[in-house]
This record gives structure tokens, sequence and C-alpha cells, in this order.
């Protein structure tokens, strides 16, 4: 019985050390980038990040609920083009994603506001560059978290690895078709 109070004490010294060490370790902002190469010219590439239905293509997390209620708003492929999601899944929550700047064959940037299952706001680019005859796809987040976030980090950036290898791979076989 003494042994395995040790080894739970053990374990919970260890817990409080990992998360006061990541308290401190880990700034407030958040960034996670993934980069991709597409065999297919930018143009091509770009008809399906230019706009928040096409996105929504290849968005990894659309699959998380095939009931999920979605909303388009704003002139499809310009600036303030919105879609709002609302999940009774929890994975998936509930929020909008707008775009914020378009610079054509180049750049996407949206500002996604997320209401639930937690309040939060984020924003998202995805980059277009061309590499030879091919287009390197580079998707990025940036974010503010909150102290006890900070703790979830590691966990955190592989969830968006997951998430991010399988959107960019979803989009990567759409172009390349």
């Amino acid at each position: 019985m003494k042994t395995i109070l040790k080894i739970l004490g053990v374990i919970l010294l260890l817990i409080v050390v990992y998360a006061v060490i990541a308290m401190l370790a880990f700034g407030n902002k958040y960034h996670y980038e993934k980069s991709m190469v597409i065999k297919a010219p930018k143009e091509k590439v770009w008809q399906q990040i230019s706009s928040m239905k096409t996105f929504n293509r290849w968005n990894p997390w659309m699959k998380l609920d095939p009931n999920m209620k979605l909303a388009y708003s704003g002139n499809e492929g310009e600036i303030g083009d919105k879609y709002c999601w609302d999940s009774k899944n929890d994975d998936a929550g509930a929020g909008c994603q707008e775009i914020k700047e378009l610079v054509p064959n180049q750049k996407q940037k949206t500002e996604m506001i997320f209401k639930r299952p937690f309040d939060g706001q984020a924003t998202s680019e995805i980059v277009l560059s061309p590499e030879g005859n091919d287009t390197k796809v580079t998707w990025t987040m940036d974010t503010e978290q909150e102290t006890w976030m900070k703790i979830m980090r590691p966990m955190m950036d592989y969830q968006m690895g997951k998430s991010y290898e399988e959107g960019l791979t979803n989009l990567k076989n759409l172009v390349e078709k």
C-alpha cells in the first residue's frame, strides 16, 4: 500500500512540476503552421482556397458532424466572405470564420471566432508560393492562450498537426485529381 501511495505521490508531483514549467516556459501567443507541396500551379490551388465554400470542400473539421448547420454570408471569394457553423457535437462546436485579406494566387487570411465549446479568437493564413511547377501551401494559425491552456500545448500541437495534415492532404487530392 505504501508503494502505491509513493508512486501516486511521484506521479502527482511530476504533473505539478510539468504544469508549472509549462506555464512559465510557453508564452501567451500560440502559432502553428504546416506546409505541403502540391503538384499544380498556384492558380489551380487558389481556386480551392479563395472562398469559404471552396475552403470547406477540404476543411478537415467539416467531417466532425455531417449534420452541422452552416450559414454563408458576404460575397463569395471577397473580403467579408464568411460562414458560421453550429454543431451539437462538442468537437465541432460553434463559431464563424471570415475572410479578412485576399491576395489573388498568393494568400488568404481569415479570422475565426469560436463560441462553443469555448470562447476564443484566432487568425489563419494560407500562403501559396511557387516551387518550380508545383505550389507550396503553408497553412498557419495564431491565437492568444490563457495560462491554463499552456499546459495543453503539446497535445494541441499533436491535434493541430493531425488536422492540418489531413486538410492539406484533402486539398492536395482535390487539386491534383
